[in-house]
């Protein structure tokens, strides 16, 4: 049977109907299958990047900080500075292996969370600031003693130590800190606008140090080789540290500091219980 001419027509066209119907369909979902496919590849890298970053949480207040508080004195350890040391520190100062070096403060620092970890570096900088600056973010000392009364390489002036950490511009050099006597010389002495006054390049440059003594130079924390003199056991400074580490996280465990007989001994004796 003869299939008349318009009627082919008709097919033909109908057919090509369809056919770009079906592009057309095609086009609008391809988008979407895109769409969804950049979505989860987001999801995925927002979930990295959450993996990647740590838990955070502030460390309790030193007995100064407490002190200040009461005061009313605004010059203080701020929670901000907490975080920065917690995202900061090194991998080797939060490893099970630290246990060693901190087990007078923190007896259980081995099988403490990493959020716990970082919570207790967070304090023992509170603590040793507190010690070595009061927690006053602009001090700074110019030493009369003849081990630390020379003149800096950098500044070419009789040393200074400064803020929060009392530090040097020579650490600058020996440790890799963000420090720069170029600009601060044309700033005065406790403008918290120096670099080295800045709490940020303080703290950071202060665990440089520490990793470089308890890692690098395989150092204890206490010892009389310490750049810190807080940290030197006899040396002035040492018990005002040891006092101020009263309030070390509860997840430390329980700790007791024995007094010394002879009050003028500045050495005071740490024992540790789990």
């Amino acid at each position: 049977m003869k299939v008349p001419q318009t009627s082919r027509i008709a097919v033909c066209l109908l057919g090509a109907g369809v056919s770009v119907g079906l592009v057309a369909l095609r086009g609008v979902r391809e988008p979407s299958t895109a769409s969804a496919a950049t979505s989860s590849t987001a999801s995925a890298a927002t979930s990295s990047i959450a993996a990647l970053t740590p838990r955070l949480k502030p460390a309790p207040s030193t007995p100064i900080a407490e002190q200040k508080a009461e005061l009313g004195d605004d010059e203080t350890w701020r929670p901000e500075w907490d975080a920065l040391i917690e995202r900061a520190l090194p991998d080797h100062l939060l490893a099970p292996q630290m246990a060693k070096n901190v087990r007078e403060f923190c007896p259980r620092f081995g099988s403490m969370a990493d959020v716990d970890r970082r919570v207790f570096w967070a304090y023992f900088f509170q603590a040793l600031s507190g010690a070595e600056a009061g927690l006053k973010p602009t001090s700074t000392v110019q030493h009369s003693e003849p081990e630390v009364a020379v003149v800096d390489e950098v500044s070419h002036r009789m040393v200074r130590s400064e803020g929060l950490l009392q530090l040097t511009y020579e650490d600058a050099r020996r440790y890799s800190c963000n420090f720069d006597w170029n600009a601060d010389k044309q700033l005065p002495e406790h403008d918290p606008n120096k670099t080295i006054l800045k709490p940020e390049n303080n703290l950071l440059c202060g665990l440089n140090i520490l990793e470089n003594q308890l890692v690098t130079q395989q150092r204890p924390l206490l010892t009389k080789s310490s750049y810190w003199s807080p940290l030197r056991p006899g040396w002035p400074g040492f018990r005002v540290f040891v006092q101020q580490m009263a309030n070390v996280p509860s997840q430390c465990g329980r700790r007791h500091i024995a007094r010394p007989a002879d009050s003028s001994n500045a050495a005071a004796t740490l024992t540790a219980s789990r």
